[in-house]
């Protein structure tokens, strides 16, 4: 029986090793997403680009081919935006399909919690404390009535990897996530990151705040469009 089995052609032996790379880039992304893998898959997803970009730029005479080839290629394409959705709320802190949920802090023991309600207790009956709590100086956001870690984009306002604006929350940002043991984010990419957000709330005639703090034990980037004043 073997002899009447003809052999596959190289064509379809391109698109089995291109469906197999297609199937092991999602993968990787999964476990990824999933904190099993310390970075993304850039060597695989170059790779099975180049597989796709070498078969688009080739001629292929048969319709039933074309058909499988542009099917491999539109599963890729609408994979790599899931992922670059995913690398946005990433960066925003947004929840992130499969990504595991933080474990919450344990609860303090009752001697604990009671000797640090202690010193804040004795503390509250001191004459002295209180009256130097009355003339101490309110921090600079309480003076002004603005929040001294937000960073404001005017809606006419440059945000590139050049802007003292971007440079400013890339360094906070940098900083909060070096402190929560996660991985950078590169200038270029919170630059386009900060101008999409710009541009979107531009065309409601606002400007935008940005705003780098915690929740549920990672870094979380805030977006807030500001109102007219």
């Amino acid at each position: 029986m073997a002899d009447f089995v003809k052999p596959k052609s190289d064509f379809e032996k391109e698109m089995m090793m291109l469906e197999a790379e297609i199937r092991r880039l999602e993968a990787e992304y999964n476990m990824y997403f999933a904190g099993r893998l310390p970075r993304p898959p850039v060597e695989t997803r170059a790779r099975v680009a180049g597989l796709v970009k070498k078969t688009d730029n080739s001629y292929i005479r048969n319709t039933a081919d074309r058909f499988r080839f542009e099917t491999l290629q539109n599963r890729f394409q609408k994979f790599i935006d899931l992922v670059e959705r995913q690398m946005t709320n990433r960066e925003l802190g947004r929840p992130v399909m499969g990504a595991r949920k933080p474990e919450p802090p344990p609860a303090p023991k009752k001697k604990e919690a009671e000797q640090a309600d202690q010193p804040a207790a004795a503390s509250a009956g001191k004459p002295a404390d209180k009256a130097a709590a009355k003339t101490a100086v309110p921090p600079r956001e309480n003076v002004e009535g603005v929040d001294a870690s937000l960073i404001r984009f005017k809606r006419d306002q440059v945000a590139n990897k050049d802007s003292d604006h971007v440079r400013q929350l890339h360094e906070q940002l940098s900083a909060a996530k070096q402190k929560a043991g996660e991985t950078p984010v590169p200038i270029d990419r919170l630059a386009s990151l900060v101008k999409a957000q710009v541009d979107k709330f531009k065309k409601e005639g606002q400007d935008v705040t940005f705003k780098v703090g915690m929740k549920d034990g990672k870094v979380q980037l805030t977006v807030t469009p500001v109102k007219d004043e």
